[in-house]
């Protein structure tokens, strides 16, 4: 069937999530969860596609516009003019000649394409009556290289080492689809390590993910290293020293304050340290993990691009590449990053805090093991408990594992109730915040 994007909305979605301290972390500590939420509308009755990249509230409004100004590069196409030649169109929608200044392939433009191409990729699996994850992993291996933009990575990921990966993988894949299907993805727990609860109440959610089957939390550090080493303390008494507890600093240390930081936390025995400084910082995260190990360092949540991920992986610098899958170009790029990290044999552990990312993460995650690495060690998703209330197609988690959605397109689409409950009125300060 052709269809046609006749138009493209975008609403200001923010949730004030911030009055309850949930979710807050050693930089970031007043989070409203938000997101533009992009619709795609279509000459087909009923049939529309929707997307959106995530934000913390204040600053929601000039994703907003950015993705207003790439309205007019998609209105008028049809979705096969766009699929035949999907690398070519998502270079394009990046690079244009004077919006790509504002980046390039990075920052505010960046994650306003990625709202715009996930919202493709929901209407292409929805006219095609699959799940994104379904979809991904029905097309050939040509046909995934042939949604990649390779500029700046071929030296070390040229489009036939790709497809060779691709290939060797595709024999096997029904294989991989009826298992997860079956047993789901192994999902850790940020639920329990938020900063700013009472010493009870983290407990209780100790307790209560502990129940629920889950055998890896994730706690946030950095802010004072004395509340670090008490919030460790209970957590570890709570699940034991045979669990996996990882750490997360939110880019707050400078690089030897983290590697000082992390031997004084060594004692909890860490799997991980996450985001421990700069994002951008290649070589302050390689040497890091060098002076740590064999605590591994794990990073990719706030990287920008496949050619920052691709120098993090040639270095060293990352032993959990943390996809998140709105902060690159939407799903065209998070193939080619897929693709970088099992050519160097690194986990993909995908960042899933936030509004809906938790929605779209788990179809990543799928395609990864069912055609690109076939091996679940050391793979988990993040797992946050909130907001999931807000989406038709409501997230499955049984027994600390994701169970793979089915119905047709990417999992993001909001209720119309709540659509219309929180979105912010245009030209109004958030919280009187400037």
């Amino acid at each position: 069937m052709t269809i046609t994007i006749t138009d493209l909305t975008v609403r200001d979605i923010r949730f004030p999530t911030s009055d309850n301290l949930d979710g807050s972390d050693a930089i970031h500590t007043d989070p409203d969860y938000s997101c533009p939420y992009v619709t795609l509308i279509t000459d087909a009755a009923d049939l529309e596609g929707h997307g959106i990249t995530f934000t913390l509230g204040h600053g929601n409004e000039l994703c907003v516009a950015a993705i207003e100004t790439l309205k007019s590069q998609v209105v008028g196409r049809t979705l096969d003019s766009i699929t035949a030649d999907f690398a070519g169109f998502w270079h394009q929608l990046c690079n244009g000649s004077q919006l790509r200044w504002l980046g390039p392939e990075r920052g505010l433009i960046h994650m306003s394409v990625a709202a715009v191409i996930n919202a493709i990729w929901d209407l292409y699996a929805k006219r095609e009556g699959k799940t994104l994850w379904r979809l991904l992993s029905d097309m050939s291996p040509q046909q995934i290289v042939d949604c990649i933009d390779f500029h700046h990575i071929t030296d070390v990921l040229p489009p036939g080492e790709a497809l060779a990966i691709l290939q060797e993988n595709e024999s096997t894949k029904a294989q991989r689809v009826q298992e997860l299907q079956e047993v789901g993805l192994p999902a850790y727990t940020s639920s329990a390590g938020w900063m700013g609860y009472d010493e009870e109440y983290r407990r209780a959610q100790c307790r209560k993910y502990l129940a629920d089957g889950f055998t890896m939390f994730k706690m946030k550090v950095g802010a004072d290293l004395e509340d670090d080493i008490q919030r460790a303390t209970i957590i570890r008494q709570e699940i034991g020293d045979d669990l996996h507890l990882m750490m997360d600093a939110n880019q707050v240390w400078d690089v030897d304050e983290a590697i000082s930081q992390m031997k004084i936390l060594s004692r909890f025995n860490p799997l991980w340290i996450e985001e421990p400084t700069s994002p951008d910082d290649v070589l302050g995260h390689a040497k890091i993990a060098q002076a740590i190990a064999p605590i591994g360092v794990a990073t990719g949540e706030c990287v920008s691009n496949r050619i920052m991920f691709k120098q993090f992986l040639q270095t060293g610098a990352m032993q959990f590449c943390q996809i998140d899958s709105c902060r690159v170009g939407g799903v065209n790029e998070l193939l080619a990053i897929m693709l970088l990290a099992k050519k160097f044999d690194v986990p993909v552990c995908p960042h899933a805090g936030g509004v809906g990312l938790c929605n779209y993460v788990q179809h990543l995650s799928a395609f990864n093991y069912i055609a690109i690495a076939p091996s679940l060690e050391n793979v988990v998703l993040e797992f946050s408990d909130h907001l999931h209330e807000h989406f038709v197609d409501r997230l499955r988690v049984e027994n600390a594992r994701y169970r793979l959605p089915d119905r047709p397109g990417y999992s993001i689409t909001m209720k119309s109730d709540s659509l219309a409950t929180y979105e912010f009125p245009h030209g109004e300060v958030w919280k009187n915040r400037q």
